[in-house]
């Protein structure tokens, strides 16, 4: 509504300055002179009118952010609500309660894993003995290395006498194939 009525006092504003040329055209000061007056309180009500406008744009600004503040106290009321709502329902005490049992139970877990975890009859070994065959064990392998064998004598060819196939085991092949490479080293 406001921007009609401003185009309309523009419109005033021109025709006056129009007027204004036609009676200084005709030399009519006086005539020329007044309509420069109202084309100035034309022009006057024009820039009251943007005050208007302007106090009205700021006054729905600030209506806006006066919402927008409203409904952010409103949520952060109700956010505080729901908080004070959570925290009467949850106590410390049942916090430390469940936080004991929770303990407790992996505690127990623990216990349970460790006995599976550990092999039968594991306890039966004596540290000390076993350290000991072990200490023995490389001094032998160690004699083996640093003592070259005594006088070998040579072992004569093994033939074995011949059987039927059928009763013959595979096993006593594959000893006497171990028996004749051992012979050649």
């Amino acid at each position: 509504m406001l921007e009609k009525k401003e185009g309309l006092l523009m419109k005033k504003s021109a025709g006056e300055v129009e007027k204004a040329k036609e009676f200084s055209r005709a030399k009519n000061k006086r005539a020329a002179i007044q309509c420069l007056k109202r084309k100035k309180m034309y022009d006057q009500q024009v820039d009251q009118l943007a005050n208007f406008q302007l106090r009205i744009h700021d006054q729905m600004i600030m209506l806006d952010g006066a919402k927008a503040t409203r409904e952010t106290v409103d949520a952060l009321r109700s956010g505080a609500k729901a908080m004070k709502d959570i925290q009467k329902e949850t106590n410390i005490d049942d916090v430390d309660k469940t936080m004991d049992e929770i303990n407790e139970q992996t505690e127990n877990l623990r216990t349970i894993q460790e006995a599976l975890a550990s092999p039968f009859g594991a306890n039966d070994f004596d540290e000390d003995a076993l350290l000991e065959e072990l200490e023995e064990l490389e001094e032998l392998d160690l004699e083996e290395l640093l003592i070259p064998p005594s006088i070998t004598t040579p072992v004569a060819p093994y033939k074995q006498p011949a059987q039927p196939v059928a009763e013959r085991d595979p096993h006593e092949d594959e000893l006497a194939e171990l028996q004749r490479e051992m012979m050649a080293i």
